[in-house]
């Protein structure tokens, strides 16, 4: 049982739109702190850095970057939510938290333990694959970045039929996390013959990698980027990073997020003062 670690955190401030995202009021316990409504929470009043969670928080994460302002972004995490016999529904237990960013897209050598717990393994690289498969983000990534989704996906296929002959594929998003999870699953459409996979800034990157299949990803910031592609371009030849360079990008990605439990008992504050300050 991990211990409970009481620190004094009155530097942080916890925003949640009427307070009631269950994520950062787990993290805020866990530092003794309060949640303050984002509907009221004045920016102005204290310079201290902010926690908040989903990428609609566009305003508060503007500001910051603006003013030079830390904060730190939650939102779901990169691996550890999959279906598997410990989480059959694939519920959201881990959870990634990076500072004054969106996702950790730049690598940085990290303990190996974190990740070696995970006991996750990289398949080797599938270079037979005949078809580029196009994961389309969310609305929201879109809507952070100012663009039109629709716009976003033709303009991909059309830069890539100026690159290549192979055929393109779109896989819409479903709404629904359940669904995505159980049926006709991601893992499922990367084993259908697939040579590439192009996404914004999808998640579906990082599972792209673990399941051997190159990425291209388009959007300023993905945690995919150290070992994948942002040119089109260059579709014709794919990045295949060496396992060494994946081992070190999984160790990277696992000291950015944490468990629900982690949140609870105030051990993910501590490794982010400790590892990411």
């Amino acid at each position: 049982m991990l211990k409970r670690i009481l620190k004094d955190v009155t530097n942080w401030i916890f925003v949640s739109k009427g307070k009631k995202d269950p994520y950062i009021n787990r993290f805020a316990r866990g530092c003794n702190q309060p949640v303050q409504d984002s509907n009221t929470f004045d920016y102005d009043a204290s310079e201290d850095p902010i926690v908040l969670r989903g990428i609609l928080k566009k305003k508060w994460m503007h500001r910051c970057w603006e003013d030079g302002r830390d904060f730190y972004y939650m939102d779901t995490g990169y691996f550890g939510n999959e279906v598997s016999p410990s989480n059959p529904n694939g519920w959201k237990f881990w959870h990634r938290i990076v500072k004054n960013n969106l996702q950790h897209n730049k690598l940085i050598d990290r303990p190996s333990q974190r990740f070696e717990g995970f006991g996750k393994k990289f398949r080797p690289w599938n270079k037979k694959g005949r078809k580029i498969l196009i994961a389309a983000p969310d609305e929201k990534p879109m809507k952070f970045y100012d663009l039109d989704l629709e716009e976003w996906l033709a303009e991909t296929v059309n830069t890539l039929k100026q690159h290549t002959d192979r055929p393109i594929e779109i896989r819409q998003r479903n709404k629904q996390r359940v669904d995505r999870m159980l049926h006709n699953t991601l893992e499922e459409a990367l084993d259908d013959d697939v040579y590439a996979l192009v996404t914004f800034n999808s998640n579906a990157a990082v599972e792209s990698v673990f399941q051997g299949i190159p990425v291209f990803t388009l959007a300023p910031v993905s945690a995919a980027n150290p070992v994948g592609l942002q040119d089109l371009s260059l579709i014709e030849k794919p990045y295949y990073p060496s396992s060494d360079k994946l081992f070190a990008w999984g160790c990277h990605l696992a000291a950015g997020q944490f468990h629900d439990s982690e949140l609870r008992t105030g051990k993910a504050r501590a490794y982010l003062e400790e590892q990411w300050t």
